[in-house]
């Protein structure tokens, strides 16, 4: 199954992720195109938004796409929802990042008030 997000055209928010067959978007010599999920998707939606191709494995656009998470054109990624205000995005790696890393080991959990890691 080859997987698309249904992406609002003016905010870039991940509204939905639909599954089509594979054979949709396998063009005369058997690769993938992403147009022909495109074309099809639009058949059946219409154009009011934008259709934009994710993957499990997350081979393409960094990630899988989640719905509430955003898809960015210019970094060609799909990026999650940030966690907290205090967070700031990595451009290379599309995750959010706290403001302090986070402690090594298990069970630290982000205060945003505190703004700080604290072992739960």
């Amino acid at each position: 199954m080859a997987h698309f997000a249904k992406v609002h055209k003016n905010t870039n928010k991940v509204l939905r992720v639909v599954p089509i067959r594979n054979e949709i978007i396998q063009t005369k010599n058997g690769s993938d195109s992403e147009r022909l999920g495109i074309e099809y998707l639009n058949k059946i939606h219409g154009n009011e938004y934008k259709w934009v191709k994710t993957s499990y494995n997350g081979n393409i656009r960094k990630r899988y796409a989640v719905v509430g998470g955003t898809y960015n054109k210019e970094l060609d990624a799909f990026i999650p929802p940030q966690p907290y205000d205090s967070w700031v995005l990595n451009t290379e790696t599309c995750d959010w990042e706290a403001p302090i890393p986070c402690p090594s080991g298990d069970g630290y959990v982000w205060d945003e008030k505190k703004q700080q890691w604290i072992n739960s």
